[in-house]
This record gives C-alpha cells, sequence and structure tokens, in this order.
C-alpha cells in the first residue's frame, strides 16, 4: 500500500495524539481544544494527511512540530474557524459614526487621518463593511480620512480576503446603495460574484497575526479596535491577556468593540464601558 493509500485509510486520531496537538494548539494559538472538537480536529486533519502524502497521525506531528514552518501553517488554517458576515452586528456602525466619531473629531480638533483595526478579519467581510460605513462618514464630514489594518491568524483566510471576490449571496445584507457605490459585478453572467471596487481596496492593509505575540507588528496606535467574536476561543486568563496587550496600542480615549457575545466583567483592564461591548481606553 502506498503512503498515500495508507493516509486516506488512516485510523482516529489516539488519545494521547489528540492530547499532543490540543496542548500545541492551546499554547502556540490559545484556542481551547476540549474533546468535544476531537472529530472536527480529526477530519480537517486527514485532508493535510493526503496532501503531503504521510500515512499516520503521528507522522504528521512529528513534521508540523520538527519545525516545518510550512505546514504549520497550513495545520493553523486547518484548526483556525473563519466565520463572519458583512455588516455583522450592525449597531456598532451606527454607534461608531452617531458617537464615536463626531467625539473623536472634536477632541482632535482638526483634520487628520484615524486609524482602525479589524482583529480577527477572517475572510474580509468586517473590514470592507467598515470601509463602506467610513467612506460614507468621510464623504459627509470634511478634515476625516481613515485607514484599515485588517490581521487574522489565518494565511488562507487572508488571501481570499485580500482577493476582495464574494459570491453575490454573501453580500445581501449590504444595503442596495452601497451595492450600487462600492461592488462590482462579475461581467461573466455565469459567475454570481462581486468585487469591492479598488478605491476601498486602496484604504485596507492585511497583515498576518497571532494574538498570542508578545508584541504586535504597529508602529503607532489605533483610533478604533474592532475585535469581534475571535476572543470567545481563549479561556479567560488569555483573553485578558490579548485584551491587555491590544490597549497598549489603542489610543487614550480610542474605542474597543467586541462582539455581543463577549465581556469584560471581572478583567482589569483600562477601559471604561460606553455602551453593551463598546468601550473607551482611559
Amino acid at each position: 500500500m502506498s503512503d498515500l493509500e495508507k493516509a486516506k485509510s488512516a485510523t482516529g486520531i489516539s488519545d494521547r495524539q489528540f492530547k499532543r496537538l490540543a496542548a500545541f494548539i492551546e499554547k502556540e494559538l490559545g484556542i481551547r481544544m476540549p474533546d468535544t472538537k476531537r472529530v472536527m480536529l480529526e477530519s480537517r486533519l486527514q485532508k493535510r494527511l493526503r496532501a503531503v502524502k504521510v500515512a499516520t497521525y503521528d507522522e504528521y506531528i512529528d513534521r508540523v512540530f520538527s519545525g516545518d514552518d510550512t505546514e504549520l501553517i497550513h495545520m493553523i488554517d486547518v484548526v483556525t474557524t473563519n466565520k463572519t458576515d458583512f455588516f455583522r452586528e450592525p449597531d456598532h456602525f451606527d454607534i461608531l459614526t452617531s458617537r464615536l466619531l463626531p467625539k473623536a473629531m472634536d477632541r482632535n480638533g482638526g483634520s487628520r487621518v484615524f486609524s482602525f483595526w479589524s482583529a480577527g478579519c477572517a475572510t474580509g467581510e468586517e473590514p470592507y463593511t467598515l470601509a463602506m460605513v467610513l467612506e460614507e462618514f468621510r464623504q459627509a464630514h470634511q478634515g476625516f480620512d481613515y485607514k484599515i489594518v485588517a490581521s487574522d491568524i489565518s494565511t488562507r483566510a487572508l488571501e481570499a480576503a485580500s482577493s476582495a471576490v464574494y459570491h453575490a449571496d454573501r453580500v445581501i445584507p449590504v444595503p442596495p446603495s452601497y451595492k450600487k457605490k462600492y461592488l462590482l459585478r462579475s461581467r461573466d453572467p455565469d459567475r454570481p460574484e462581486v468585487r469591492i471596487k479598488k478605491e476601498l481596496r486602496d484604504k485596507i492593509g492585511f497583515l498576518r497575526i497571532n494574538f498570542m505575540d508578545e508584541r504586535f507588528p504597529f508602529d503607532g496606535q489605533f483610533d478604533v479596535i474592532f475585535c469581534r467574536n475571535v476572543i470567545i476561543y481563549f479561556d479567560r486568563e488569555t483573553q485578558e491577556r490579548i485584551l491587555g496587550n491590544m490597549c497598549k496600542y489603542l489610543r487614550q480615549g480610542g474605542n474597543l468593540i467586541l462582539g455581543h457575545s463577549e465581556t469584560l466583567t471581572g478583567m482589569n483592564l483600562p477601559l471604561r464601558g460606553l455602551a453593551p461591548t463598546v468601550y473607551e481606553r482611559l
């Protein structure tokens, strides 16, 4: 039997193999991997065994742990979840344009470029939504301009985000007026796809960032950080450490916006609440 055939017939992950992988994933990525995720991990890794033509999970684990950075990145892509939508939790964008940005402009008392970070951007729906909202605000407010950094740990997700191409079904939540202004339809009627216009694409820079790193590759500070529906994958201690690190890159008076299922209750962070899951840096 060939290695490829062996990989296809490989048995499930053993307790020892799963515990070894789970411990590594939690240490390197901060992502909890309880036993309930064993089947998910097993099915996703099967594809990698076939792709690299190794016969067993032990061989694959040894390859990843031996320092094969390329395969480590592939494994990270496999185990991370990239779920997002355009205009997800839309009240955050209403608060941004009606309260946070006018206050920030008054506080700064002049024209400048405001900086935003979409942390855990997945396949790009959040930063492109943010770009549409900010572009509308820019057109209505003289002196305001913006730039966006969007980051994720998954190279596969970042490649999809950078392409700025989406199936037409994905952009259903986008308001019709925004679709007309900011989306380009494919000229091929057999390809129901759209692409974000260049004027918005040029406002966004994509970076691969691991939240477990001690430092992030930024020189300055952000006015607003969106970190929505990301920290739910980490334990409480790791959540506090990640958010505390993010606060170092958030301007005093700047804002951190979390997902509606996330809370800072009990955490010691230099933040005060302004609205549900919307915080200001002290």
